[in-house]
């Protein structure tokens, strides 16, 4: 299906240095922001407390959030958990207040709001399950790159999949450029979605390079110099980026504005990840691609030459 069709090629190659130089300097200063600010964690990652409270009737998720705000806590996470009447909060760590004063605290907040609530539980996250989150959580994101490049590789050809997997990699630092930069909270369900943005990325990266293999391919447009085929390639899938980027953004969005502060940050990482995929997949990956040498013989297989002996003994 497709919306519009683009008759004339767009020449994005002949823009292609620039728009790299771009994305060298915006990598350059995440990677910057990275080290020099570093990443605002959550408690999964740092350690604190863990509250699960019940309530006699659907909680008010918001009005938990605000009393808890009003005792100083300002990086605590509120979240409906399992049934409507039941609210799980993550709190920081604080210096010289253990667990029990700190949850006595909450609960005195909570039953001035609402005298029939319920502390079920309170539990300590200890700083070295962040650590162990942290391992795993880098564990993930290799495993899936390493993946990811096997599979390029077996799929195309090894300049394709290091073009793809350098571009990707583009899109997932820039994001954590965003967040150390903004010092937004990085959470599990962050790291959730760069991972999702990881993948959703390689799946653009690949529709366009299967069609600069089908123009290869093609009779017509086959032997055009390399540049004019990329070009063609990103130019006929403009409408279904248009379709699949633009539908799966509505989603986003949805997220972002209607599911409240749990989804916020989830949703913020993806909307980044998606227009920088975009982004990647037609300025970066093709181009680098391009520069590295790709040509029409790396995808074609060779022909072999017919024996043309009549097997007539001399």
């Amino acid at each position: 299906m497709e919306f519009f069709r683009i008759k004339k090629d767009i020449p994005f190659m002949r823009h292609a240095l620039i728009f790299n130089v771009i994305s060298a300097l915006t990598f350059v200063a995440a990677v910057f922001f990275l080290f020099h600010k570093g990443l605002h964690l959550s408690i999964e990652f740092t350690g604190g407390t863990v509250m699960e409270v019940e309530y006699t009737k659907p909680a008010d998720v918001e009005g938990v959030r605000n009393a808890i705000a009003k005792l100083g806590f300002a990086d605590m996470q509120v979240q409906s958990f399992g049934t409507a009447h039941d609210v799980l909060i993550r709190l920081p760590a604080q210096k010289n207040v253990d667990s029990g004063q700190l949850s006595q605290q909450v609960i005195g907040a909570l039953k001035a709001q609402d005298n029939a609530v319920v502390l079920k539980r309170v539990e300590f996250v200890g700083p070295q399950v962040g650590d162990e989150l942290t391992h795993d959580g880098l564990m993930a994101l290799g495993m899936l790159v390493i993946g990811i490049v096997i599979y390029l590789a077996f799929r195309f050809e090894w300049k394709y999949a290091v073009s793809a997997i350098l571009a990707n990699l583009h899109d997932v630092v820039i994001i954590l450029g965003f967040f150390a930069f903004f010092q937004w909270e990085f959470s599990l369900t962050v790291l959730a979605a760069i991972l999702a943005v990881l993948g959703y990325s390689v799946n653009e990266s690949v529709v366009v390079f299967d069609r600069v293999r089908e123009t290869f391919r093609d009779r017509k447009h086959g032997k055009m110099p390399v540049a004019d085929v990329m070009n063609h390639a990103i130019t006929s899938t403009m409408s279904r980026t248009v379709i699949t980027h633009g539908s799966t953004q509505l989603m986003v969005l949805s997220m972002f504005f209607l599911g409240g502060p749990t989804l916020h940050n989830f949703a913020l990482a993806l909307t980044i990840g998606i227009c920088f995929g975009i982004y990647s997949s037609v300025f970066v990956a093709a181009a680098l691609a391009m520069w590295l040498g790709v040509k029409r013989e790396d995808l074609l297989k060779p022909v072999k030459e017919k024996d043309t002996t009549d097997g007539a003994v001399v």
